[in-house]
């Protein structure tokens, strides 16, 4: 049974930083692509950071400098560091297998407030 459980989400003020992770179980984690989505109310859920295999990433223009995506293949878990958090960064934040795999996480609640 393949699972994402996404951690780390909580409410932080603006300018604070927080770091998300997801523990992948029952997929080879090593061979895929990794991502972190997120999902503010009433928008379309975008993609905010990506991790390959061999650890080349991409981010949303929003997040560069600001966000850093990593992955530990020995715990089979992908992080999200987010520094310098603004409002608009308030979304439900997923995790997701880009390839050759695709699941998603359930999703953890980022607040941050003004």
């Amino acid at each position: 049974q393949v699972q994402l459980v996404e951690s780390g989400g909580g409410l932080v003020q603006a300018g604070g930083s927080l770091r998300l992770s997801c523990a992948a179980s029952g997929i080879i984690f090593r061979l895929n692509a990794m991502g972190w989505y997120r999902q503010a109310p009433g928008k379309q859920r975008e993609l905010v950071a990506a991790i390959s295999p061999g650890d080349t990433t991409n981010y949303a223009d929003s997040v560069k400098g600001r966000f850093n995506i990593s992955r530990d293949n020995a715990k089979n878990t992908v992080y999200l560091q987010m520094n310098s958090l603004k409002p608009e960064d308030t979304a439900v934040y997923y995790c997701r297998t880009l390839g050759p795999e695709d699941y998603w996480g359930q999703g953890t609640q980022v607040t941050v407030s003004s």
